[in-house]
C-alpha cells in the first residue's frame, strides 16, 4: 500500500505542476502582440506538449487514488470531500484543454487578467486537499 500511496503523491504533484504552469502559458499567449507569430507558435507548442504530458499523469493520479480508496477501504467524510475536489480538478483540466483548443484556433479572446485569476483555482484546491488528507477533519 505504501508504494501505491507514494506513486499517487508523485503523480498528483506532477499533475499539479502542469495545472499551475499551463494557465501561465495562457497568460503569456494573451499578452503576445498580434504580429508576433513566432512567439505565439512557440507558446502554443509548449502548451500543447504540456497538456499532452500532464493528461496521463492525471489519469495515473486518479487511478492510484481510487485504488487507495476502494482497494484499501479508506473511509470518512474527508475522503468524499477530497473526491469532490478531484472531480473539480478533472473539470478544470478538461477546461484547460478546451481553452487551449480555442487559443490554437484563435477563437479564445480572453485577456491575461482572466487567466491570472483562473490560475489560482488549483492553488486553492491543493490547499484544501492536503488539509483534508492530513487532518481528516470529519
Amino acid at each position: 500500500m505504501l508504494w501505491i500511496k507514494a506513486f499517487h503523491i508523485i503523480f498528483v504533484v506532477t499533475w499539479f505542476a502542469g495545472l499551475f504552469y499551463l494557465p501561465r502559458l495562457f497568460v503569456n499567449l494573451a499578452l503576445v502582440p498580434a504580429q508576433s507569430h513566432a512567439e505565439r507558435d512557440r507558446l502554443l507548442l509548449m502548451a500543447r506538449k504540456l497538456y499532452r504530458f500532464m493528461t496521463p499523469l492525471a489519469v495515473l493520479a486518479v487511478a492510484l487514488g481510487l485504488t487507495l480508496w476502494i482497494g484499501f477501504g479508506y473511509r470518512g467524510g474527508w475522503l468524499h470531500a477530497k473526491a469532490a475536489l478531484t472531480v473539480l480538478l478533472i473539470g478544470y483540466h478538461l477546461w484547460c484543454g478546451r481553452a487551449l483548443r480555442g487559443l490554437v484556433a484563435g477563437t479564445d479572446r480572453r485577456g491575461h487578467v482572466f487567466y491570472r485569476w483562473v490560475n489560482e483555482l488549483p492553488v486553492v484546491v491543493l490547499f484544501a486537499a492536503v488539509l483534508l488528507a492530513v487532518l481528516k477533519p470529519f
